[in-house]
């Protein structure tokens, strides 16, 4: 068995071209080689289902068989276990999986393995060593993916590692990036022609449920977290360019929400510089997410609820077209900044220090856990109970402090008590949810106060706040049963 570790870069034909003349690539002749591999499934996706890659390789006259684990990349970076043999034309011989379950499952399936989709494209590859001891294989894969008469185009960078760490590769894509339009990856080839064979659109990806081990240390758990992040966030891309959903906004929003929250709650274990350095970053794509979302919320949820009572105070419906041409245009700005070498070069330089962070091995997560959960139990307590005349300020701040914790407990789930845990974050979802629907009516305040002014907009901005004023009663009562539930932490 070998562990192919390798970084995956999209990029533009007009792009590849170019590839070729990079200086890094001058004086090294490449191999040229067109693969045409077949992957193979059962009716019902059982390989698939269980992240694991079967296909048929034929490169000349010669045939190979892999079998490769499939675990998600993150940040482009895919490290997967795979098996390689010689082999003959439909031919399926699992012998040279050394590992033994899974030998034992692919035979067991083996009766029902169909061709699902084909993937034929020419490889130029270059073999670079950029520094002693390190060796990397540079793949420029053209071609197409295609599936029941259907064809979706390749063109990418894989960046393998031969000799050296995972951070070489980084280093070597940055250095291509500062000359070169490059985007990492997470979507494998298998998992493109996936989507091919079933036809199913990209859909908006929400956070998936972590699995912390309670002996790992504060930082392999923080390791865990933000690569779930950048996935999240990764998953969500396409959609935001490509479509009007506007769930894909919401998530791959969530996705540098839950991000931050997590530099947070780590943030004492955590280089100053790492912090001073990428929080901006994340900062500026939040805030422009953010933007794009308000617009959102204001013309699919807010407007309709005061239908009525536009068409009487805002017959030619100004507010609705203004807010309307100002979501489309924070939308284009929004995929403008998705499509941006900065963005581009974010992801890679975030993913490659997350894998420098240097480790202390002090104590285990789940002390570190129940320390943090704890912190964010106060801080939603004491906002809790700020005095009346602050509230306005402090319901704010207590909305904020609501999404830190319902996030750190997300965080640490696999960590606590299952039913215990679960009732508590419906609980601090829900608040946050109530406090995100008041900050909403304040928003949409905010801006009908700019877009219809004076006594025209005065019903307007008066229905918002008396929209706001009869959620303060369900906020009291929500946040009574919340502060008298145990916190389940304290139970573990």
């Amino acid at each position: 068995m070998a562990i192919e570790t390798e970084l995956k870069l999209s990029l533009s034909p007009r792009t590849a071209t170019r590839l070729p003349q990079h200086p890094l690539l001058q004086g090294i002749s490449p191999t040229r080689k067109h693969l045409r591999n077949t992957y193979y499934d059962t009716a019902d996706l059982a390989l698939k289902q269980a992240h694991i890659a079967v296909r048929h390789r034929r490169i000349g006259r010669q045939w190979l068989l892999t079998i490769k684990s499939a675990e998600p990349a993150t940040g482009g970076l895919a490290q997967r276990s795979e098996w390689e043999t010689a082999c003959l034309p439909g031919q399926f011989l699992f012998m040279h999986v050394d590992n033994k379950t899974l030998r034992r499952r692919l035979e067991k399936l083996q009766p029902e393995l169909l061709a699902a989709f084909t993937t034929d494209f020419t490889r130029l590859a270059w073999l670079l060593s950029p520094a002693p001891g390190v060796s990397i294989e540079l793949a420029l894969d053209r071609g197409h993916i295609e599936s029941n008469g259907h064809r979706e185009s390749i063109c990418e960078v894989e960046l393998e590692l031969i000799e050296g760490k995972a951070s070489d590769l980084f280093e070597l894509a940055l250095n291509l990036q500062k000359d070169l339009a490059l985007h990492p990856s997470i979507a494998s080839k298998a998992e493109r022609g996936y989507r091919v064979f079933s036809g199913e659109p990209v859909l908006p990806a929400k956070a998936t449920r972590l699995t912390l081990n309670a002996g790992d240390t504060p930082l392999e758990a923080f390791r865990t977290v933000a690569f779930s992040c950048i996935e999240q966030l990764q998953r969500n891309e396409a959609g935001v360019i490509n479509c009007d959903d506007p769930e894909f906004v919401h998530q791959a929003r969530v996705a540098i929400r839950r991000l931050r929250s997590a530099m947070r709650i780590w943030k004492s274990g955590l280089p100053a510089g790492f912090i001073a350095e990428f929080d901006p970053l994340w900062q500026m794509v939040a805030s422009q997410l953010g933007d794009t979302r308000n617009w959102d919320v204001l013309v699919s949820e807010t407007l309709p609820q005061m239908d009525k009572l536009l068409h009487k105070h805002d017959p030619a419906g100004s507010f609705h077209r203004q807010a309307v041409r100002c979501g489309k245009r924070s939308r284009q700005n929004t995929r403008t900044a998705l499509k941006s070498a900065s963005y581009s070069s974010l992801l890679l330089a975030y993913t490659a220090a997350l894998l420098e962070l240097p480790d202390n091995k002090g104590t285990s997560v789940a002390k570190f856990a129940k320390r943090r959960l704890g912190k964010r139990a106060v801080q939603v307590l004491q906002l809790a109970n700020c005095p009346q005349e602050n509230f306005m300020t402090a319901q704010h701040r207590l909305r904020i402090a609501f999404k830190h914790l319902r996030y750190a407990i997300e965080f640490f789930s696999a960590l606590l008590p299952q039913a215990k845990s679960q009732d508590y974050h419906q609980a601090a979802a829900g608040l946050q949810d109530l406090l995100g629907r008041m900050n909403d009516l304040v928003v949409a305040e905010q801006i009908a106060h700019r877009a219809l002014a004076g006594a025209k907009g005065a019903p307007v901005r008066r229905w918002l706040l008396t929209q706001r004023e009869l959620l303060l009663p369900k906020l009291d009562q929500s946040l009574a049963a919340f502060f008298e539930r145990k916190l389940p932490w304290e139970h573990s």
